[in-house]
């Protein structure tokens, strides 16, 4: 008997989920690790750049080697394509549990989850934006003649904001964070119409050359226009696309417990290897480096999900800021921006004391983000949706 292709599939085996994923009230531990750890980066990244208050020239540089500072400081772009794979890993086990199947995606369902767990926060981010724009805030009003406030709030509300600041210029600090919002909700406003609409090969194979053409992507883009070479739509995606693969290989493979081990540790190597040694990997791998750390990502997203860890109480406070990452992600930079001014205002131009106002940037964004979360779940409080937003990610 000839079997169709769809037959064929349909009778390969599936994995269950593992009990500790198939509710949403629980978490896994060492994903939300990896999302703490990426959070952080982009925090810092922000805080040290060379015109706020980098590191390299306060004290602590004179005695941490510079390849460490560099990692430290430097690395938020690749954290946040951390967070596009992790997005689309969760984004797409969340469907399968709920679903079974990417072919049954309830559409309805999926964007309701989407706009409860991204809007009321949205929302009333933006809110403060505008007003603080309006206000001619440093850091908040438009400094290019070629932006508007309007320009900034429309582009944030449809999704179009790396389309605007491609146009013009980069946005003010304050709003800049909100390129990899549009990325991600572009590419979830279609997903589930293509899991609906193509057969299961099809769809694998157009994310498979979607995620593999991650770095041709951004070849195409001209070296000068730095603004679309960092905030393009494609190559965003392409990272996304990483995570969706990585999931529905996680329902079909669970890897023993050595094997587990191999693959985490192999992924954490890619991860490390682009943070720290950036220009070897981009010499070596014909400038890779991002495509190494998705692929890094997703084999520590299969080992995290085939042997979920065990909270470990030192780590625990890593894993809150990695539940609190898109509080935190939306929020900083209101912390980052006035600790940079009040510290101008105290101590002038020096940089020598830089190092000092780190920690405290890190607690007020974690309490800023505590009381926000706390916010948003008041005005998403009716039945299921506690549930509902436990597992779902945003950057």
């Amino acid at each position: 008997m000839t079997l169709t292709p769809r037959e064929i599939d349909s009778r390969l085996p599936v994995l269950a989920p593992a009990k500790a994923h198939s509710t949403y009230a629980s978490r896994n531990f060492g994903i939300d690790c990896l999302r703490g750890l990426a959070i952080l980066l982009v925090i810092v990244h922000h805080l040290a750049l060379p015109f706020r208050l980098p590191l390299g020239p306060s004290l602590v540089g004179e005695w941490l080697p510079k390849r460490l500072i560099e990692a430290i400081s430097f690395n938020g772009y690749e954290a946040v394509f951390i967070f596009f794979v992790i997005s689309g890993f969760l984004i797409t086990t969340r469907i399968v549990d709920l679903d079974g199947d990417l072919r049954r995606v309830n559409v309805r369902r999926f964007y309701v989850a989407r706009a409860v767990r991204i809007f009321p926060l949205l929302f009333l981010i933006l809110a403060i934006l505008t007003l603080l724009a309006l206000l001619g805030v440093p850091g908040f009003a438009p400094e290019s003649p070629q932006q508007t406030v309007g320009g900034l709030l429309s582009s944030a509300l449809t999704f179009t904001f790396n389309w605007y600041e491609g146009r013009t210029t980069y946005a003010p600090g304050g709003w800049d964070v909100l390129w990899s919002l549009s990325i991600e909700e572009v590419f979830y406003f279609g997903f589930p119409l293509l899991c609906l609409w193509l057969p299961r090969r099809l769809l694998v194979g157009l994310l498979l050359v979607w995620a593999l053409s991650l770095t041709p992507l951004r070849a195409l883009i001209p070296p000068n226009d730095e603004v679309w070479r960092e905030k393009a739509y494609l190559p965003g995606m392409a990272a996304i696309a990483w995570g969706v693969l990585a999931a529905m290989l996680a329902r079909r493979w669970r890897p023993g417990v050595h094997i587990t081990c191999a693959i985490g540790l192999v992924g954490a190597c890619c991860i490390v290897a682009v943070l720290v040694w950036p220009v070897l990997v981009h010499r070596h791998l014909f400038r890779s480096g991002l495509t190494l750390m998705c692929v890094g990502t997703c084999l520590m997203l299969l080992a995290f999900t085939a042997h979920p860890p065990a909270q470990h109480r030192p780590l625990q406070w890593l894993a809150r800021m990695g539940s609190l990452s898109y509080e935190l992600y939306l929020s900083h930079m209101f912390i980052v921006l006035a600790a940079v001014g009040m510290y101008r205002t105290f101590l002038g131009e020096t940089q020598a004391w830089t190092f000092t106002v780190y920690f405290p940037v890190l607690v007020c964004c974690y309490f800023l983000a505590l009381q926000l979360e706390r916010l948003t779940k008041q005005l998403t409080s009716s039945p299921g949706h506690g549930a509902r937003r436990a597992d779902t990610p945003s950057v």
